[in-house]
């Protein structure tokens, strides 16, 4: 596997253990290592109907993590892999095609589909997150709808609350709806909560989802994301 630009190779020592069931130990990233690049891709498409997903709880943050959090969703350039072999390279453009077929239904026009499937790609590889795991939550949280807001007001595909743009981006609500910016915000976040939470699928996916300690959300999460396993 290539590591993507800006990544450290810091993998978290505690595993990754769900109070119910997990699907398997996603590879795991200190946040003080997601450094790298954030890129505003232009919104395409009409406002979808209202998500019916939770969201995030704001949280006092020490200013360590602001920091790194803040480090972690900036910067921007194109989420462009680099890979160390033409196996790993021919790996990862199978998966590609695979992805752009099996998302047709829920983004029907190509270029979106491609678009999309290699920003999760990235940015799930950034952030040191299982990718089936990402795109389960995203199935979950907006059904793949860029331009979803829940009754709460998260935004998007990984349903962002706008909080976090104020927190440790440069409070421009907006972006929330461009591609690559949404992306980039619900991994980071994701990491975030499952590294306070050492690694636990279950609490993790319940802090993200502002359910923590109930069962519904994370099974379902974790249920979603076994249909994009590959040959899932």
């Amino acid at each position: 596997m290539m590591e993507p630009p800006g990544r450290l190779a810091t993998p978290l020592d505690a595993a990754c253990i769900s109070r119910r069931r997990c699907l398997q130990r996603g590879s795991a990233t200190s946040l003080m290592g997601l450094f790298g690049s954030v890129g505003i891709l232009g919104c395409t498409g009409l406002f979808s109907a209202t998500a019916h997903a939770g969201g995030q709880l704001e949280e006092p943050l020490v200013d360590s993590v602001r920091t790194a959090l803040t480090s972690a969703v900036s910067r921007k350039s194109p989420p462009v892999p680099q890979f160390s072999n033409a196996e790993s390279r021919l790996a990862y453009q199978r998966w590609l095609k695979l992805m752009t077929d099996r998302l047709a239904r829920r983004i029907p026009e190509a270029h979106n589909r491609q678009e999309f499937s290699q920003t999760v790609w990235y940015e799930s590889q950034r952030a040191g997150l299982d990718l089936p795991l990402v795109l389960g939550l995203i199935e979950v949280e907006s059904n793949f709808r860029q331009f979803a807001v829940s009754t709460v007001g998260a935004r998007g595909f990984m349903q962002i609350m706008p909080f976090w743009v104020r927190l440790i981006g440069d409070g421009d609500v907006s972006k929330l709806f461009h591609l690559q910016t949404n992306l980039r915000f619900g991994c980071v976040i994701l990491r975030h909560y499952l590294d306070r939470e050492q690694g636990d699928l279950f609490m993790g996916l319940g802090r993200y989802n502002g359910s923590r300690g109930q069962a519904p959300y994370p099974e379902a999460v974790l249920a979603a994301s076994k249909k994009w396993q590959l040959g899932g």
